[in-house]
């Protein structure tokens, strides 16, 4: 079943070929990206870092981040969907739209940001069956924002791991910061209290 969440104004589906994302014209970044993984796909994730970013055009221009809105902005494009779990050429270019990015402070992105995605890299190589991955940003009420369209930044960052054989799910929950440390995951029902999203419906929250 598909994620719930709270109705809300220039919300947008985006499919591309390895992962889906629920787009949002108000903040001008993912509600949240959704990727199944598997053995298989994380073996076929050996493609060529690109690096290209682009402003997805699918997005009406009011509604979307463009590359300006980051330039000199002190944050780096923060993949919700990681490039190093794309499996094709074509993937990998997609995994680079702005719909996919949120601002994110460098060293939580290039430090226990990186260690959590490698990790769940690790644990979808390992499982017997899917793995289903959602990803995004938490925004309160100081959250600042970025450029002349005002990308927002977030205060948080969460990645919700499901195994599809186990019925397990945890989450992690990380502070957007350059304090920020790998921690222990929370669970399900912590997350859903956390984030009022219902990610997972049908999913036990006693868990």
């Amino acid at each position: 079943m598909a994620p719930v969440v709270p109705p809300a104004p220039k919300q947008r589906e985006l499919c591309y070929e390895a992962f889906a994302v629920l787009h949002s014209g108000e903040t001008r970044t993912p509600v949240f990206v959704a990727e199944k993984l598997n053995r298989q796909s994380i073996l076929d994730a050996d493609e060529k870092r690109s690096d290209k970013f682009f402003a997805d055009a699918r997005l009406p221009q009011g509604e979307r981040a463009e590359l300006s809105d980051y330039k000199g902005s002190g944050y780096t494009k923060g993949h919700m969907a990681p490039a190093a779990n794309m499996p094709t050429p074509t993937a990998m270019d997609q995994s680079f739209s702005l719909a996919n990015m949120v601002p994110q402070v460098a060293r939580h992105n290039s430090g226990p940001w990186a260690k959590i995605e490698n990790d769940t890299r690790k644990y979808a190589s390992r499982a017997k069956g899917d793995v289903f991955v959602i990803t995004g940003p938490v925004f309160d009420q100081s959250s600042v924002t970025i450029g002349a369209n005002q990308v927002r930044v977030p205060s948080h960052l969460f990645k919700l791991v499901y195994d599809e054989q186990t019925g397990r799910a945890w989450a992690h929950w990380q502070a957007n910061a350059d304090s920020t440390k790998v921690g222990p995951p929370i669970s399900y029902r912590e997350l859903v209290q956390r984030t009022g999203l219902n990610l997972l419906p049908g999913m036990s929250q006693n868990d």
